[in-house]
């Protein structure tokens, strides 16, 4: 793992003082980062309202530099922040639920199906769960923002900042 995914980034040097819970992310990491029915965009932008709402610093530069990787406009990004309109108002929205009261209450459970289609809405509430655990270990252990997340923060502020 040391010389995949593992060994790329602080997250993965912080969870390494477990590495079976470590050994054991990693499939499920697989699925959320590289195969999820969301896509990589929507992806992010879950990613993005998640790290906004638990405040995790380190998710937020990181999936803005992954965002704009994408092609997603600032704009967008700092949309994330307030309550954008559209599907990107849906996933906040959605994302919102899941923290506020740990579920998606039926009419928003229904509309986000019909735009993103059931897999995608599973995706989404793995999506949230998996980086609330990853936001907590971050801000338990405060691990920094890997150096070159950090200059490019430095470089092109983040949008909202």
């Amino acid at each position: 793992m040391k010389t995949g995914f593992a060994g790329a980034l602080n997250v993965y040097r912080t969870m390494a003082h477990h590495p079976a819970l470590l050994k054991a992310w990693a499939p499920l990491r697989q699925h959320i980062v590289k195969e999820s029915a969301l896509g990589a965009v929507r992806s992010e932008l879950v990613i993005l309202r998640a790290a906004y709402r638990m405040a995790s610093a380190y998710e937020w530069a990181h999936h803005v530099s992954r965002a704009r990787a994408l092609g997603i406009s600032d704009a967008r990004i700092q949309a994330m922040q307030g309550m954008p309109s559209g599907e990107d108002g849906l996933i906040a929205g959605a994302v919102d639920a899941l923290f506020d009261s740990f579920r998606l209450p039926s009419e928003l459970e229904e509309s986000l199906s019909a735009v993103i289609g059931r897999e995608a809405v599973f995706d989404l509430m793995a999506t949230v769960g998996f980086y609330s655990v990853l936001g907590h270990i971050l801000m338990t252990y405060d691990t920094p923002i890997d150096d070159v997340v950090a200059k490019e923060m430095v470089e092109r502020p983040p949008p909202g900042t």
